[in-house]
């Protein structure tokens, strides 16, 4: 097998890994760190997270395009003084709740790459997270509908995302968990995880292709390498979300949380 095929190869598998993984609450993160080291396979580099990132982002827009319409035209319309119906209310409880993580994000984004992305963080809290999101099962009362979100309970859901920047946590894990705790159902607490990934994966993103397109030398790259990769997330994680808001109510997170267990004791094996 030659070089090529070794780069197709990894492309297409960490794209699967990537759509696979952004919006169960597994840790993608963990899962792309496992992945590689296990394969020895080095970076992929800047390019290819923002193409993968693409791809998960156009699933979930894709996903709830017609909640997504009445959303912008319900905020739209609260802008002109037309009055604030359900989705309008729903829309500016999305964006309060995207402002803890964007501000934190923004002001440690160099602590965070610097000092947290390691295997060893991620381990820890892929184990950790685990027992809040079956602490968060067990305890929450799973009545709340998105209807009767209110903003105080959208800002701890935002404040809880904050906590998706440490590798390893998993942000839909975290913002579920915390929904739960909050009072909203099962459904209710993914749905609005997922809506409340578009601004922070957008804006991620943004930052990544900043940073990529301000290098003083551009890496050379293989556009249909890219556009499968961004195809192959957007597949997968469009999958993925629909199988995971239709099975939830019947098999709830325990799968999930003990998946996370067997996962941070293998990080962990593997550190040792």
């Amino acid at each position: 097998m030659n070089g090529e095929d070794v780069n197709f190869l990894q492309s297409l598998i960490l794209a699967l890994v990537q759509g696979g993984t952004e919006f169960l609450p597994v840790s993608s993160s963990a899962h792309l760190i496992l992945v590689s080291e296990l394969m020895g396979w080095s970076d992929q580099g800047l390019v290819f997270d923002v193409a993968v990132h693409l791809g998960t982002l156009f699933a979930v827009l894709l996903y709830f395009r017609d909640d997504l319409v009445q959303l912008l035209k319900d905020w739209f319309k609260s802008l002109t003084g037309h009055g604030l119906t359900e989705s309008g209310k729903l829309a500016w409880l999305l964006l309060y709740a995207s402002l803890p993580a964007a501000i934190v994000g923004f002001l440690a984004e160099g602590f965070i790459a610097g000092t947290l992305r390691s295997s060893a963080v991620i381990a820890a809290a892929t184990l950790v997270f685990a027992g809040v999101l079956w602490f968060a099962d067990k305890m929450g009362e799973c009545k709340i509908s998105l209807t009767a979100l209110c903003h105080r309970r959208a800002l701890w859901i935002g404040f809880a995302q904050c906590l998706a920047l440490i590798p390893g946590t998993s942000r839909s894990g975290i913002t579920i968990s915390m929904a739960l705790l909050c009072g909203l159902n099962r459904q209710a607490a993914s749905k609005f995880s997922f809506l409340l990934s578009i601004p922070i994966i957008t804006g991620s993103g943004l930052l990544q292709g900043i940073a990529f397109f301000s290098e003083s030398e551009l890496r050379e790259f293989d556009l249909v390498m890219l556009l499968m990769a961004s195809s192959v997330a957007l597949i997968t994680a469009l999958l993925c979300i629909h199988a995971f808001l239709t099975l939830i109510d019947k098999v709830g997170f325990l799968p999930f949380i003990i998946y996370r267990l067997i996962l941070g004791v293998c990080l962990c094996l593997w550190l040792i």
